[in-house]
């Protein structure tokens, strides 16, 4: 594939046999960022898992301290009363039957569906249609839940889900390269110990095989060992 004059120039600056911490990875990530928009900072882990085994899956979700610097759309599949306490805590929709229907008329111009646990026998029949786009309650992530009020704080205030995909990487974003250093280092530490503590009894040998950051359009930095912590 052919490299564009802007990503040879960032490859002159980047050894890629090189280890790098993850604050050295961050300032160089940020120096090299040279598009019109504001890019996220990525980050791959590779692990020692087999997806397909239900005891090796791994799923779940995390609350960043600073934060994602996204504008997260939600809306939340409720009735009567928790419909109203969704909405006065932030969320961008709420309601049952119209938002049912919208759904299967093809509308999901949303980020994260949180459900009432009573609103499920419904919504669990658009499993076809929510489940490829991720949007897809469920009660281990803390998008099925009473508490509809405390779900939509959370998720406005930086908490993501992510799961392993079927060749052991966990993907997600950690935050805008816009964001201090020091508060990316500390998205990005709270996510790899999120990812240390979930690792599965079944999992064996090396756990973390390996550690990735990346800008939206740029190169990925290989991460250090030594930041990442034993278990």
């Amino acid at each position: 594939m052919k490299k564009s004059k802007r990503l040879k120039e960032i490859s002159k600056k980047i050894d890629a046999n090189k280890e790098y911490s993850l604050s050295d990875a961050i300032k160089l990530l940020k120096e090299n960022s040279k598009v019109k928009f504001v890019e996220s900072l990525d980050c791959a882990i590779r692990l020692g898992v087999d997806p397909r085994h239900a005891d090796q899956m791994i799923r779940g979700t995390v609350s960043l301290p600073n934060g994602t610097g996204k504008k997260v759309k939600v809306l939340v599949i409720a009735k009567d009363t928790k419909a109203e306490e969704a909405l006065k805590a932030g969320a961008d929709y709420a309601g049952f039957e119209e938002y049912i229907d919208k759904i299967k008329n093809g509308w999901a111009d949303v980020d994260v569906i949180i459900a009432a646990p009573d609103t499920m026998s419904e919504l669990g029949k658009l499993g076809r249609i929510l489940g490829p786009k991720g949007l897809m309650p469920n009660p281990k992530s803390g998008t099925v839940t009473m508490d509809v009020a405390k779900a939509v704080q959370e998720v406005k205030a930086g908490k993501i889900e992510f799961r392993v995909d079927k060749t052991g990487i966990v993907h997600t974003s950690l935050g805008k390269l816009n964001f201090e250093t020091d508060k990316l280092v500390e998205n990005t530490k709270a996510f790899i110990n999120t990812i240390i503590k979930m690792k599965p009894s079944a999992a064996k040998g090396q756990y973390v095989k390996s550690l990735f950051l990346s800008s939206s359009m740029g190169p990925g930095l290989k991460i250090t060992r030594e930041e990442i912590p034993a278990k």
